[in-house]
């Protein structure tokens, strides 16, 4: 059930009119839970079982975990929740990618092995919801916080809908507080959620799949050399594509969240105004980086063991975070490269990245420095396959025989406004809240603005094009 969809704005009118039903909160959760796995089931219902298992696994071991003094048998009961949560995770999203490499490997020494055909499909979201339930179990075992009383929270936090499938992902002391008592959204805050969620759907809709998607999509699939010109211009495309498709995701779940009283973090914050490369993950992804930094990075010693181990400790969360995106080795590279920036940035111009005496030009120009670094890594999401990615990448420096045009006049003219008006946007926002120029505008034109977006959004009709990290 996506959110750009007509059934789940049907669903979503009945989760509201229940959740605002003179009813005891008690039930009103269980409204919440039960409307959350048939949000899920509606992809696969089986998958649902895994949601229990997850649920049930860190429950009990947590419980048990809290009242252990033993540190082994704390551990024990740790490492049963990282198993059984990883091990899912590992089997249908990293299964097949394994079982080919082996069989690949073992063919460089002759032997032949021919994996099986288990034909695994990946549950949408399983490496969104796999993070969120760990950490609460982390937390438990490292005493930062204590087991949960409640199951019915509990279970509600591990399966609240509007962030089930894409984040962002949400620590427990996030949400479950918010479940103790009655939660109604003001007025005020449901007309925000349902701005927040249409201008979620412009993003998604118009901008990332209508305008942006056809032309990087055509590009970059059909796996052949292209004029330089063209190559940029797909893969900024791109850029734009990947940034409005999850960025408006997870505008369309906080504002979803908010229009049922709950509040959930934001995921973006300007990451193409991002000066370095360190600041990019400040910005992009927001939940996801916090994540590899605090159970990932820090666990393995963060900085505080020395130059030589901390480029290791930050590498190798760039390579697990680049593996989290998908069951494929180009990811586990695109995680790489990023690691190298990150490393560059660090043993170069880092000092300066932060410093507040920067020029405004030389801050303008390590910003657009930045954003075209990134852009190029975005080949490896872009671009289906290995071949494909190093066409692409030949593409963009010219390396090539025979290129052709695969970028059309109007599509020029089309896009060129939307990435200008992205970067110059992020430019703004870069240190703005949202909330606070969303209030300086006065209500006739926002209620113009509003509506003009809403006729596009219904205009454009709804896509059967599902949100980009849905496959991660």
């Amino acid at each position: 059930m996506l959110f750009n969809s007509v059934i789940f704005i049907l669903f979503f009118l009945v989760v509201v009119i229940v959740h605002y039903l003179p009813i005891n909160w008690k039930l009103k959760k269980i409204h919440l839970l039960l409307a959350s796995y048939f949000f899920y089931a509606a992809w696969n219902p089986p998958f649902v079982v895994l949601l229990w298992i997850s649920t049930c696994v860190d429950w009990v071991a947590a419980r048990i975990m809290h009242r252990q003094s033993s540190r082994g048998k704390r551990k024990v009961l740790l490492m049963v929740s990282l198993a059984a949560n990883l091990g899912m995770l590992s089997w249908f999203k990293y299964g097949t990618l394994f079982m080919e490499s082996f069989s690949e490997l073992v063919a460089q020494f002759g032997w032949q092995w021919t994996p099986p055909n288990f034909d695994i499909t990946l549950p949408v979201g399983i490496s969104f919801y796999t993070f969120q339930t760990l950490s609460y179990t982390i937390d438990v075992y490292l005493k930062r916080s204590k087991p949960e009383s409640s199951f019915l929270d509990f279970a509600l936090f591990v399966t609240f809908f509007p962030q089930l499938v894409a984040g962002p992902i949400v620590r427990p002391n996030q949400l479950i507080p918010q479940f103790k008592s009655p939660k109604r959204a003001t007025a005020n805050q449901f007309a925000w959620g349902v701005m927040l969620f249409v201008w979620g759907l412009f993003q998604k809709s118009v901008l990332a799949d209508a305008i942006l998607g056809p032309v990087a999509g055509h590009a970059f699939g059909l796996a052949k050399e292209m004029l330089v010109f063209d190559a940029w211009f797909a893969t900024l495309a791109f850029s734009g594509q990947i940034f409005f498709d999850f960025a408006g995701y997870s505008l369309c779940a906080i504002g979803i969240a908010y229009c049922l009283g709950f509040s959930i973090p934001n995921n973006f914050n300007s990451p193409y105004a991002a000066f370095g490369f360190s600041d990019f993950w400040r910005r992009w992804h927001i939940s996801l980086s916090q994540w590899l930094r605090d159970y990932l990075y820090i666990p393995l010693g963060g900085n505080r063991k020395g130059t030589h181990r901390t480029k290791i400790n930050l590498m190798l969360t760039m390579l697990l975070g680049g593996l989290w995106h998908g069951a494929a080795w180009r990811f586990v590279v695109w995680g790489a490269v990023h690691g190298i920036y990150l490393l560059i940035e660090r043993l170069t111009f880092g000092r300066y990245v932060n410093h507040g005496k920067i020029s405004p030009s030389a801050r303008i120009g390590g910003s657009i420095l930045t954003y075209l670094a990134i852009c190029v890594t975005w080949i490896f999401f872009a671009a289906p396959t290995w071949e494909s990615c190093l066409i692409s990448f030949r593409s963009l420096i010219g390396w090539t025989s025979n290129p052709i045009p695969v970028i059309k006049t109007i599509e020029i003219v089309m896009i060129t406004p939307v990435i200008v008006a992205m970067l110059l946007g992020h430019g703004y926002m870069r240190n703005r809240k949202l909330e606070d120029e969303v209030q300086r505008i006065p209500n006739g034109i926002l209620a113009a603005i509003f509506s003009i977006i809403l006729a596009v959004v219904i205009l454009t009709g709804g896509s059967d094009s599902a949100f980009i990290y849905f496959q991660f």
